[in-house]
């Protein structure tokens, strides 16, 4: 049988990707792991590597194609003694869009060159087109949705429910019972996730319909009905929603025709929105902020710098950075103090053993952050080295899932860029932050006498659920201990 190859799911966000190029050609020999194909996710260009033996008999999708939904059919590979022509034929009488029928297994992705076997063993994610209310507007997660319609109990009809299957409904209950469910797969994840009984959630997709937008707004405890009520029954009276933003129209509306371009949005910009909306709608955000004086820290970095030895032509081993220090810093104040070393989960808090400190890199349409993994751990000049080669990587869309996914903390540094103090939006599933403002000479009161200091601004962004006041404050205490006396760095 020919083998159908399929847009693979590379992040958990990952809706659709773009079908960059293609690096074999119809009719030629393809061998297990030869790369096929490069994709881009809203983050990265990944390498499809083959997982079979074959021919490439049909392209289906071809290179430069935008907005590949995931699990959608982009090529056919025709296996030892079949018919080529005959497959390639078969390929363009198929239909392009290969979704899983209701109730089955959605097919597995072939898997990616640096991806890891857990990723690899990792359900895929639904294709857009088993849950079309949420694919007909992505956009829309992350704002509160207008006032539901009443719920209605239609007749079992097959595949309702978003795949949940013919005979059952969201919670596995027969078809015919009186308190059927409708749910989209990825709410029911959402939800559990949550720790939110899915048949509390008032939904808003066709026949009332529970989507994953229901669920951000009932982890604000908005939408609930009260345990136990049926599908249907009024929810409980709620908290003030938060205003809707203004529609594409109205804020159209606002300029005159003619006076603005419309750049469509990117699937970076779009996850970038929908994240950072998230956070500051659903992380209590705190901050702490002091000044640092980073007079030893500038000496120290011209010394360990002037000593680095140099190849044959001339180029250092290594030349650190302010934030290099920085990020060291912050991964051995993580583990002086472990309690902030955390991350939120309904269930309990997770308390990491090693600090993994993300670095906010920019790159066109938008920003990533790719992690330093066991940051305490490193020297200085490895920390500079791996950031050099991780922003470069960035930079060029080259991140592995990996490279970025995960982390205990974060470093957003815009001081290269004379911003003196700013704050910094939490990252989920991060329970900090730290913005670094850029370091001057400010007159400072020693002794009773006016002096010039290097002074360096940082300010802790905690989520209040994690990490308390005193937590942070004692946590950015024990930063400023160590970027004030980098030979700490070394005990």
């Amino acid at each position: 049988m020919p083998i159908n190859i399929l847009m693979p799911a590379l992040s958990p966000t990952m809706e659709k990707g773009n079908l960059a190029k293609w690096l074999k050609k119809e009719g030629e020999e393809v061998k297990t792991g030869d790369v096929i194909a490069e994709i881009e996710t809203d983050k990265a260009t990944m390498e499809y590597e083959a997982v079979d033996d074959g021919v490439l008999a049909k392209i289906v999708v071809p290179e430069g194609t935008s907005d590949v939904p995931v699990n959608q059919l982009i090529a056919v590979l025709a296996q030892e003694g079949e018919d080529v022509k005959a497959t390639a034929a078969a390929a363009k009488a198929a239909p392009p869009a290969q979704t899983p029928s209701a109730g089955a297994p959605s097919p597995q992705p072939s898997p990616l060159r640096g991806e890891g076997a857990a990723q690899q063993a990792a359900p895929p994610a639904i294709a857009p087109q088993s849950r079309p209310a949420e694919a007909r507007a992505p956009s829309q997660e992350a704002r509160a949705p207008s006032a539901p319609p009443v719920p209605t109990t239609p007749s079992p009809r097959r595949g309702e429910g978003g795949g949940e299957g013919a005979r059952t409904n969201g919670h596995g209950a027969p078809a015919g019972a009186t308190n059927r469910i409708f749910s989209s797969p990825l709410a029911r994840r959402l939800a559990k996730e949550a720790g939110i009984d899915i048949g509390r959630i008032e939904g808003s997709g066709p026949h009332g319909r529970v989507i994953a937008r229901d669920v951000e707004v009932a982890k604000s405890g908005h939408g609930l009905r009260a345990p136990g009520a049926a599908p249907g029954a009024p929810a409980g009276a709620p908290a003030p929603l938060i205003a809707p933003s203004l529609s594409d129209q109205q804020v159209r509306a606002l300029y005159e025709d003619g006076s603005y371009e419309l750049v469509p949005h990117d699937g970076m910009r779009r996850i970038i929105a929908q994240r950072l909306t998230a956070s500051v709608q659903t992380i209590p955000h705190f901050y702490l902020t002091v000044d640092c004086d980073i007079g030893k820290l500038i000496e120290a970095r011209e010394e360990i710098n002037a000593a680095a030895s140099k190849d044959k032509d001339g180029k250092p081993a290594y030349k650190l950075s302010v934030n290099d220090f920085v990020i060291k810093a912050l991964a051995l104040a993580l583990q002086r103090v472990p309690d902030a070393n955390v991350s939120w989960t309904d269930a309990g808090m997770l308390k990491h053993k090693h600090s993994d400190i993300g670095v906010a890199v920019a790159m066109p349409n938008g920003l990533i952050t790719p992690i330093v993994r066991n940051a305490e751990t490193k020297s200085l000049s490895a920390i500079s080295n791996e950031m050099k080669e991780l922003a470069a990587r960035a930079r060029a869309r080259k991140l592995n899932p990996q490279d970025y996914q995960g982390g205990t903390t974060a470093v957003s540094n815009l001081g290269m860029y004379g911003i003196k103090h700013f704050t910094a939006v939490i990252n989920p599933p991060h329970a900090t932050i730290l913005a670094v403002g850029t370091g001057e000479e400010r007159a400072v009161v020693r002794g009773g006498k006016i002096e010039a200091a290097h002074l360096m601004s940082v300010t802790l962004s905690c989520d209040h659920r994690a990490v308390d006041g005193a937590l942070g404050a004692v946590l950015i205490g024990a930063f400023k201990a160590l970027i004030e006396n980098p030979v700490m760095m070394l005990v």
